[in-house]
C-alpha cells in the first residue's frame, strides 16, 4: 500500500486575520499531520504543489537515527511517483544526510542551518520549482515551519517520531507548547 493511499488531508490551521509578517503568524504552520506519512500526496497534488521539502531528524527517522520506518519510505516512494520532487534539508553533518538522502534517491542540502532561508532556497534550486508549489514538512515550530515561513513556503508541522531530541531541540520544544497552545495533533 503506497503512502499516497494511506496519506490522509492534513488538518489546515485555523484562518487567521494576522499579516504574514506578524510575528505569531511566522509561527503558524499551515497544517497539521501526525507523521509524513500521513500526509496526503492527493492533497498536495490537488493544491498545486509539485515538490516537497522534507526535514530529516524526528521527521523522516528518528533522531540520530539512520533508519526510515517502512511506512515512511513507501510515502517517500510514492511522493517521488506521483510526480512531486522531493528534497531533504537538515541541520545535521553531510555525510549522514547525504547518505540518506542517496538511499532514498533525493537529493539532500546538509548543514542547513534552519531557520536561516539559505537551506530552503538551496532546496529551491535543486528542486527547480517555484516557492509557490513547494510545501516544507517538519516537525519542528521554530527551525523548519519558521524557516519555511521566512521564504512564503507553505507548511505542515508534524509530531516528532520518538521523544529524544538534541539539548537545544528541546527547549525549543516547550516553548513550541506555549506558543501553540497544544501538541500538534492530527
Amino acid at each position: 500500500m503506497t503512502g499516497e493511499r494511506r496519506g490522509q488531508p492534513v488538518h489546515e490551521a485555523e484562518d487567521s486575520e494576522e499579516s504574514p509578517r506578524n510575528a505569531r503568524a511566522m509561527l503558524r504552520p499551515d497544517g497539521f499531520a501526525e507523521r509524513l506519512c500521513r500526509v496526503s500526496l492527493t492533497d498536495l497534488a490537488a493544491r498545486g504543489f509539485t515538490a516537497i521539502i522534507v526535514d530529516l531528524d524526528n521527521t523522516l527517522v528518528a533522531y540520530g537515527g539512520t533508519e526510515l520506518t517502512e511506512e515512511d519510505a513507501a510515502w517517500i516512494a510514492a511522493a517521488r511517483e506521483a510526480g512531486f520532487a522531493v528534497c531533504l534539508v537538515s541541520n545535521n553533518f553531510n555525510d549522514r544526510v547525504l547518505r540518506i538522502g542517496n538511499a532514498l534517491g533525493v537529493p539532500a542540502v546538509p548543514n542547513a542551518l534552519k531557520p536561516l532561508p539559505r537551506g530552503f532556497e538551496a532546496a529551491l534550486r535543486l528542486l527547480g520549482t517555484p516557492r509557490e508549489r513547494t510545501v516544507v514538512v517538519g516537525d519542528q515550530l521554530f527551525t523548519d515551519m519558521l524557516g519555511a515561513k521566512l521564504l512564503g513556503l507553505h507548511c505542515i508541522l508534524t509530531e516528532p517520531l520518538v521523544a529524544k531530541d538534541w539539548l537545544g531541540t528541546r527547549v525549543l520544544r516547550m516553548l513550541e507548547r506555549v506558543v501553540l497552545g497544544r501538541r500538534p495533533a492530527a
